[in-house]
């Protein structure tokens, strides 16, 4: 009795410490399922029904691709900030970015999908990232909501726009990826 008290005691514990927020036992951060904020992204888009899917362009100016999501230069933190905006500040906690913009307006819905650098504390992140988008001045109207989703504790996706658009996105995003939890979710307005 004592033996099958004590084992599942131990499977208790390995199984509250699988859930701890993409963290090892030791405090490292586990190993994450995507090799990249692309493959993040390409996830979301790939789980979208094609009436619900827009025209979308991703990445940065100089490597823009069409009709999907594109990786975006990290060294170009003013083009993240002004693109994305994801603050200058925070733009030393990414280590590999990708974004998508729809097509006609950027108001319309811009999303980007970060991965960060180990340590990095994802609800200052998201705060930080929170703050600067609501600080914005929109210019040809304005997004209704800002989401921000923690995925495996190593992304982090970025998404405004249109009300509707932003509850499928969220709602693709959600069921797509693995380890994937809200973390903001804010009017614009």
């Amino acid at each position: 009795m004592k033996r099958i008290t004590t084992l599942l005691l131990v499977a208790a514990t390995l199984l509250a410490l699988s859930a701890c927020g993409g963290k090892t036992s030791e405090g490292e951060v586990a190993a994450s399922s995507y090799t990249d904020a692309l493959e993040v992204l390409n996830k979301v888009v790939a789980a979208y029904d094609e009436a619900d899917l827009f025209a979308i362009y991703g990445g940065d100016q100089e490597n823009a691709v069409m009709d999907a999501p594109g990786k975006f230069d990290v060294s170009k933190t003013e083009e993240l900030n002004v693109t994305l905006g994801l603050p200058e500040s925070q733009a030393a906690n990414v280590e590999d970015a990708a974004s998508m913009v729809h097509m006609m307006n950027a108001n319309t819905f811009t999303g980007a999908a970060y991965r960060v650098k180990a340590g990095t504390d994802m609800n200052a992140f998201a705060e930080e990232v929170k703050s600067s988008i609501l600080a914005t001045q929109w210019i040809c109207g304005f997004p209704d909501t800002l989401v921000i989703i923690n995925v495996d504790g190593t992304y982090v996706i970025t998404a405004y726009g249109q009300k509707e658009i932003m509850e499928t996105f969220k709602t693709n995003a959600l069921s797509a990826l693995q380890g994937a939890e809200v973390l903001v979710e804010a009017p614009v307005a």
